[in-house]
Parts: structure tokens; C-alpha cells; sequence
């Protein structure tokens, strides 16, 4: 009975999964975005019509995959991302024309760029479709009339394709240099207005948890917007604003806890006032409205509320406050995700593996161009959880089935230049229009594309095969790619969110220690090793997490019921990053401090045996009350946790 039932829930699961590969999402549609990236795509080509060389113009075209990696990310950063990936696409191509006539070396190295654009990606955290273009830059290339000589050239029209989609990409500075930043500051405080509304309702928890990762992301994106090479003083005001906010946060969440009243309307008004015109050339004129019934710890709320007015108001060259930038070096970043128990170190070398594996099989097995089956692969294992592979897989073939019909009815009937370069315009427009929707949607543009690309560069106009060639690789890579992810990565996530929960926390006492020590020494909060160590267990053990939520097989009530100890956790590592910021911190009595690491320790022991803590008292330090009450939420919640369910 329960084997009947479990199948049951098996394909309930299944069906639910392939529904939600056609659902549509309601993102908007990024016009401008899709405008640039066609204009990326085809004036290679228009330029190489031009200079009588179609072949060159479609080789510069493949740099033009540089401009996919496009987001709303400061200019400072893109500039540096573009830059990267530019060079990153011509080495592929460098190395796909070199090792085009040695297929074993190709299907290795093949799977080496997967597994480094992958592990690079995610430990940087960059937003954008990470090895996909790598892959197909790669593969394209080894498609290619095999001639290793000619790998200079190639390599050179692609950097000179890059280079022009690295500069569309800069053309917003010229407008307006801070306005990712200045959107993501403006995003804290209307979520800092909804909370202080949300105060004394049912709606607190969720507004907090919006709040955090408000405050985290804009910290984020104001760091990668900072530079030492120029003019800071926008930046300057950008960032301070959000440290205002944080200090405005920490106050309302003290207020709110242990008190059911609901908090003054008129300084989320305020609030809400400030975020509008942050970002607008006028001052803000509406006022600060006083609240009708006041005490000291509103008060002093509005005090902060004030003083992020004239940080906004005022010539930002009377702001004398000091900045002190704090970013983690890359090295720090890389040896944090480089362990044997990261879920970005383990998902890098899974990808890269069968990659290789695809390739390999398309070589031994009678495939026609059978660099299309690795590239498929490559494309459905892109997902982030074993859910969305299966979304890809289910997404890229139906999406691809038709899109061979789009393409193969350009390719027999379209053999001018010209139109060449007007039709990849308009595809390349329609997919990053669709991107955002359903990448399904997209598949049906991006397919013929890219098949224009391949098809036209090898100068084979025989197309009277080629439909059934390309699904048949395409169908064979996305299966390849999602039984990959299914065999060696269903449960992987779940299995290491113990181990990851209980590092976290000890961090997070470590920490607590090297604040409150008599012994521990005055130094400044950026040079304090457990900070960092911190910072890059919850960095993890979030993606972790979200990891988990989208694997197919796994306990999924359990997993669920630890958002609320992930969420606590979150709650303690932003009150004590603050805390350091602002230099609230001091010494406590040894016995104090001691029974506090008790807690923490007992904490990741417990989790470390998968068992549930029990409750500890937490004695009180002056000036931490919030603190203490985010510890005691933290073993409540872990009181909630679903117990794992055994394997069979």
C-alpha cells in the first residue's frame, strides 16, 4: 500500500513539474534590453556586408553572445563582467578551432569550460545564463571547418564582436552612472516603509524577511558599484542612505518584538516620501510628518529618519561621514566555495562531468555535427535545482521542435546578407523579449538563431537534412542532461544542509566571541577573520538551501520547515554584521559569554546528530535585548523542524 501510495506521489510530482515548464511568468518585458542585444547581434553582420566578407561578419556575430550576460547591475561591475565574459567567449573559440581535429581533447576541455564558467559563476553569485555561451562558443566552433591556423583569426572577429556589444552595454552610464544603485536603495526604504506598516499584524514576518534581503542585495550592489578609480560622491550618499536604513531596521524590528501595538503610520509616510525622491534632482520637499503619540524609542526612530533626510538633502560635499568599503577579495570568495562539501564546488564538477560524458557519446555514437548534443546537455543542466533541469529539458525540446521549423524555413529560402543580419536582429530581439516569460518561449527564437550562426559559418547550404539531424541531437543531449542531474545530483543538497546549518551557527558564536572577549582585541570590523568566515557560511548555506527546495526527491515538509531557522539565522548574521558597522560591541562577564557559546554549540551539536535542540536559557546582555530575542526564535524554530525520513 504505502509503495502504491509513494508512486502515486512520485508522478503527482512529475505532473506538476511538467505543468509548471509552460507557465508563463508575468515579468515585464526588458524593451530596451532586447533592442541593444539584436542591435549586438546583427550589425556585425551588416559590417561584414559591407567589407564584402559575410563569413567574417558572422564570426564577429558570435562575440555578440557577450551581450546576453547584460543585467541591471552597476556600470562599474558590468564593465568588468562584460570585459570577462568578452575574453572568456574568444578563448573558447581560440580553443574549439585549435582542438576541432583531436575530438577526445575537444569533449574534455569542452567539459573543463562547463565546470569553471559554472564554479566562477556561482561564487561570485553573478546573474546571467553562467557556461551556456561558453559551451556554445566552444562547440560552434569545433563544427567548423577543422583548420587550427585559423584560430587567430576567429578568435580576433569574435573579441571584435565582444568589444562592440561591451560598449552598447556602457551606453546608460553616459545617463545615468548610479542607477542600479540608485534603484536598489530605493527598493530598502519602501520595503523599510511596508514593514514599519506591518509592525503589531501577521504580515510582520514576512515584511522582515523582504527587508533583509532588501538590505543584503542593495549592500550587495552598492560594493560592486564602488570604485577607487572614480568620482564617489553619488555613491557616497547612496551608501550611506543604506546604512541609515539598516540602523532604521535594527530600531523598528527592537520596537516591534514583545510589543503587539502598531507603530506610528506617519514615519512609514515619511519613509515612503524618502524613497521617492531618492534618485530625483529636486530635494524633498514633502515633510517629515510628526507622529501623534510619541515616546523614546520612536523618538529616536525619528531622529534617523531626520538624519537620512539631510544625508539626501544635503551638497554631498558637506557630508563628512566617513565610508569604509568593505568587500571580500576574490580569494576569500573562491577558497569559501571551493570545499569538498559545496553545493557550488559539487554542481561545478557534476556539470562539467557530463558534459564530457555527452560529448563523448555524441563522438562514439554516428551523430551528424554532434557537437549539438553536449550543447544541449550544457543548456538543460544550466537549471539551478534538479526541478528546473527538468524545465529546461522539457522547455528546450518542445521549444526546439519548432524552432528547427523557423530555422530551416529561413535557411533554404534567405540567402542575403543583408536579410541575414535583419533576421538575427529580430530573433535575437524576440528572445531576450521572451527570456524573461518562459525560456520555452525564448527556445523558439534563440534555436534558428543559433542554427543561422552554425549553418551559414560552415558554408554547407545543405539543408535538406539538417531538421531531423538537429532534433535528434538536441532530444539526445537534453535526455543526457537531465538523467546526469537525476543520478548524480537528486538528493545532494538536502544530504549537506545539517552540516552547513550547524558551521553557520558556530561562525555565528565564534563570532559572538571575538565581540564580547575580554581577551579578544580592538580591531577594526573588516580585519575580523570570523566575520568573514561568517559571511561565507550563510552565503552558502543559502544557496544551499534553495538548492534543496528544488530537488524532485527529496523530503520536501522537512526541508519547508527549516525556512524558519534559515530565516533566524539570517535575522542573527545581519544583527551582528550591524552591530560591528556601528561599533556596538563591549565586554561581558566570562560566565555570561560562556553560557552564550553553550547555546550556540549545543545548537550545532544537535544539528550535526540530526536531532532537535533543546531549549536553552539565554542570559541578557545590555544593549543586545534583539540579539537574545533572535537566539531564543532560533531554537523555537528549530523545535518546528520535520524529522528527516529514513531512505528505503
Amino acid at each position: 500500500m504505502e509503495n502504491i501510495e509513494s508512486r502515486e506521489l512520485f508522478w503527482g510530482r512529475v505532473i506538476t513539474v511538467f505543468k509548471q515548464a509552460f507557465k508563463v511568468n508575468k515579468n515585464p518585458f526588458p524593451w530596451l534590453k532586447a533592442f541593444r542585444a539584436g542591435l549586438a547581434a546583427s550589425l556585425p553582420v551588416f559590417i561584414g556586408m559591407l567589407l564584402g566578407h559575410l563569413d567574417y561578419g558572422l564570426l564577429a556575430c558570435i562575440g555578440a553572445f557577450t551581450y546576453l550576460y547584460v543585467f541591471d547591475i552597476p556600470y562599474v561591475q558590468r564593465a568588468k563582467k562584460i570585459f570577462f565574459v568578452m575574453i572568456g567567449i574568444t578563448l573558447s573559440v581560440f580553443l574549439g578551432t585549435l582542438l576541432a581535429p583531436y575530438p577526445i581533447g575537444a569533449d574534455i576541455v569542452m567539459g573543463v569550460i562547463g565546470a569553471i564558467a559554472i564554479f566562477v559563476f556561482g561564487a561570485l553569485q553573478i546573474t546571467g545564463p553562467s557556461a551556456i555561451f561558453f559551451v556554445l562558443c566552444f562547440a560552434m566552433t569545433t563544427g567548423m571547418p577543422s583548420d587550427p591556423s585559423l584560430a587567430p583569426l576567429r578568435a580576433g572577429f569574435v573579441l571584435l564582436g565582444g568589444a562592440l556589444s561591451w560598449v552598447i552595454s556602457m551606453l546608460g552610464w553616459f545617463k545615468n552612472p548610479h542607477g542600479p544603485e540608485i534603484n536598489a536603495v530605493k527598493r530598502v526604504y519602501k520595503e523599510l516603509a511596508s514593514l514599519m506598516d506591518a509592525v503589531g499584524t501577521s504580515q510582520l514576518h514576512a515584511a522582515k524577511n523582504r527587508m533583509i534581503s532588501a538590505l543584503n542585495q542593495t549592500e550587495s550592489v552598492l560594493l560592486s558599484g564602488y570604485s577607487t578609480k572614480v568620482k564617489a560622491n553619488g555613491w557616497k550618499r547612496l551608501y550611506l542612505l543604506n546604512e541609515y536604513a539598516n540602523a532604521i531596521y535594527i530600531d523598528v524590528v527592537a520596537y516591534s518584538n514583545g510589543k503587539n501595538s502598531a507603530f506610528p503610520p506617519e514615519l512609514g509616510a515619511s519613509v515612503r516620501a524618502l524613497s521617492e525622491s531618492i534618485g530625483s534632482k529636486k530635494k524633498n520637499d514633502r515633510k517629515i510628518l510628526q507622529p501623534v503619540h510619541m515616546n523614546k524609542e520612536v523618538g529616536e526612530i525619528l531622529e534617523k529618519i531626520y538624519d537620512a533626510d539631510a544625508i539626501l538633502n544635503e551638497n554631498v560635499d558637506k557630508i563628512d561621514q566617513e565610508v569604509q568599503v568593505d568587500r571580500p577579495s576574490l580569494k576569500t570568495i573562491f577558497l569559501g566555495a571551493f570545499d569538498k562539501k559545496s553545493i557550488i564546488f559539487l554542481s561545478s564538477i557534476k556539470y562539467g562531468v557530463v558534459l564530457t560524458i555527452a560529448a563523448l557519446i555524441a563522438h562514439i555514437f554516428p551523430f551528424e555535427r554532434s557537437y549539438w548534443v553536449p550543447l544541449s546537455c550544457a543548456a538543460v543542466m544550466s537549471g539551478n535545482t534538479i526541478i528546473a533541469t527538468f524545465h529546461r529539458a522539457v522547455q528546450r525540446m518542445f521549444g526546439t521542435l519548432i524552432g528547427l521549423l523557423i530555422a530551416g524555413l529561413i535557411l533554404v529560402t534567405v540567402h542575403n546578407g543583408y536579410i541575414i543580419a535583419l533576421v538575427i536582429l529580430c530573433l535575437t530581439f524576440v528572445t531576450e523579449l521572451f527570456i524573461v516569460r518562459n525560456y520555452g518561449m525564448a527556445a523558439l527564437f534563440f534555436t534558428p538563431s543559433a542554427l543561422i550562426m552554425a549553418e551559414y559559418s560552415t558554408q554547407v547550404f545543405d539543408y535538406s537534412y539538417f531538421a531531423t539531424v538537429r532534433a535528434t541531437d538536441i532530444i539526445v543531449g537534453s535526455l543526457i542532461g537531465l538523467a546526469g542531474a537525476l543520478l548524480i545530483g537528486s538528493r545532494s543538497a538536502s544530504k549537506l544542509l545539517n552540516h552547513l546549518i550547524a558551521k553557520t551557527i558556530r561562525s555565528q558564536g565564534q563570532l559572538i566571541l571575538a565581540m564580547f572577549s575580554r581577551h579578544s582585541h580592538r580591531t577594526h570590523y573588516t580585519k575580523i577573520s570570523e566575520r568573514s568566515k561568517m559571511q561565507t557560511n550563510f552565503t552558502n548555506l543559502m544557496t544551499l538551501y534553495n538548492t534543496a527546495l528544488g530537488e524532485l526527491f527529496s523530503n520536501k515538509e522537512r526541508i519547508d520547515s527549516l525556512w524558519p531557522v534559515i530565516f533566524s539565522i539570517e535575522q542573527i548574521e545581519h544583527y551582528l554584521d550591524t552591530s560591528l558597522k556601528t561599533g556596538n560591541s563591549g565586554k561581558i562577564p566570562d560566565e555570561t559569554l560562556a553560557q552564550w557559546l553553550y547555546v550556540f554549540e549545543t545548537m550545532a551539536l544537535a544539528v550535526d546528530n540530526d536531532q532537535i535542540p533543546t531549549v536553552k536559557e539565554v542570559p541578557d546582555i545590555e544593549g543586545f535585548t534583539h540579539l537574545r530575542t533572535e537566539v531564543l526564535e532560533l531554537q523555537k524554530a528549530f523545535q518546528l523542524v520535520k524529522k528527516e525520513k529514513p531512505e528505503a
